[in-house]
């Protein structure tokens, strides 16, 4: 059960990742074989949690700067200097990055998602129990955040962000479309 304390709950992450770069000595490899254990391993470790809950900012923080300590060459008694911002770090190849994941817009995107499982299989099990309990009378992107939700049903509303951003809808034969609720030309 996640409970109140979400860095508490999440910290496990945290330290499995600290201790995969642990085990690494960065000066061992070269830029590329650095990225690629990086990549491959070190971003994969968080994903199954990222994909259901919301990970604290702080946490998502704390693994990206192991990363990045990583990359540079620090360790605890000697620092380095960061020749980039994490956030250029984070830049696709072709924009002048190395194409790192920024954790908490890759949690949002993952999390959005479970949203639109939501959208496409509403016959889903998932969909069917968190219609029963959150959103009885609406839609899923109308839905409310409710009285006393859950941490999960918390998450998937901070994902559906991402869904309003570029969901679009049919309009088919008009009877399900509440036209006075949309926004049909953007102010």
């Amino acid at each position: 059960m996640v409970g109140r304390s979400k860095i508490r709950f999440f910290n496990d992450i945290k330290l499995r990742v600290l201790n995969k770069l642990s085990t690494w000595q960065s000066k061992r490899f070269s830029c590329g074989g650095k990225e690629v254990l990086i990549k491959a391993v070190v971003q994969a470790i968080p994903a199954y949690a990222m994909s259901v809950f919301k990970i604290p900012q702080t946490l998502c923080e704390d693994i990206e700067r192991a990363i990045a300590r990583f990359w540079w060459g620090s360790s605890k008694t000697q620092g380095c200097i960061h020749w980039a911002k994490w956030e250029r770090m984070c830049h696709a190849k072709t924009r002048g990055g190395v194409g790192f994941r920024d954790f908490s817009s890759f949690n949002q995107a993952l999390i959005a998602k479970q949203g639109w499982r939501i959208l496409q299989n509403p016959e889903s099990l998932m969909e069917k129990i968190l219609k029963a309990k959150y959103f009885k009378h609406t839609g899923f992107m109308e839905a409310k955040l409710g009285s006393n939700p859950s941490f999960v049903w918390r998450s998937i509303l901070w994902g559906r962000q991402v869904l309003h951003k570029g969901v679009r809808s049919r309009i088919g034969n008009g009877m399900q479309m509440p036209v006075l609720n949309n926004n049909w030309i953007k102010t």
